[in-house]
């Protein structure tokens, strides 16, 4: 399974699933209000993103699964995981934000203004249009924005949490990542009880940004 990151949906795994697709049945999906998704009256949070993950699990009959999560997925997977052990198996993350404070919050809400991203990053901003819709992208941004504040506030992810996840982990982050720390990454590793720690070189924080063959490869090593 593999999870996209936020502001993202699916299509943006096109390239990995098709490394994929030999070795493993690959299944991906659109986390609630992502991608054209139905964007929900209530505000994003992890528990949201658990939960679609546990339901297309249900739905699907799919009794075990090994994920692979960039970003904001790897950390839904990490809670859905926790609280669900039965149905997951082995998780890679990669460039997962797990240390959250007011601080942090709020300086990574303040570049999720549609209005700036329009006047500064006017192609990302076709791309945000197109990826979710012209009507949606911006509630997108809105809402994330708020599900990171709310993180800054009270961090889904408790620090012990990590010790109860019975899974096989892998956490990744890349050396060039100027959103997610390696001391951050390293932290979270410590504390969980079957991990392995992976940095990627020459490696940002956009899904764009790193090498699918290497990825993919990281992945089959890992999961098989």
């Amino acid at each position: 399974m593999l999870l996209h990151g936020a502001l993202g949906a699916k299509s943006q795994f096109g390239e990995l699933e098709n490394c994929l697709k030999e070795s493993f049945e690959v299944h991906t999906f659109n986390f609630t209000g992502h991608g054209g998704e139905v964007l929900p009256d209530e505000m994003f949070s992890i528990e949201m993103f658990a939960g679609d993950i546990v339901k297309y699990l249900f739905e699907n009959g799919i009794e075990k699964t090994h994920v692979f999560g960039y970003s904001m997925g790897g950390y839904a997977a990490l809670y859905a995981a926790k609280h669900f052990p039965e149905k997951f198996d082995k998780i890679f993350t990669l460039a997962t934000k797990f240390d959250w404070s007011p601080e942090i919050a709020s300086r990574e809400a303040k570049m999720l203004g549609a209005a700036s991203i329009r006047a500064k990053v006017p192609v990302y901003a076709g791309q945000l249009m197109q990826r979710h819709g012209e009507e949606n992208w911006e509630q997108v941004l809105d809402k994330t924005a708020e599900m990171m504040k709310s993180l800054g506030r009270e961090n889904t992810m408790r620090p012990e949490d990590y010790n109860g996840i019975e899974s096989e982990v892998t956490v990744s982050v890349g050396d060039k990542d100027k959103m997610v720390t390696l001391e951050e990454t390293i932290a979270v590793y410590r504390k969980l009880k079957n991990a392995r720690l992976l940095v990627l070189p020459a490696t940002p924080h956009p899904l764009e940004g790193v090498d699918v063959n290497i990825l993919a490869a990281e992945i089959k090593r890992f999961m098989q």
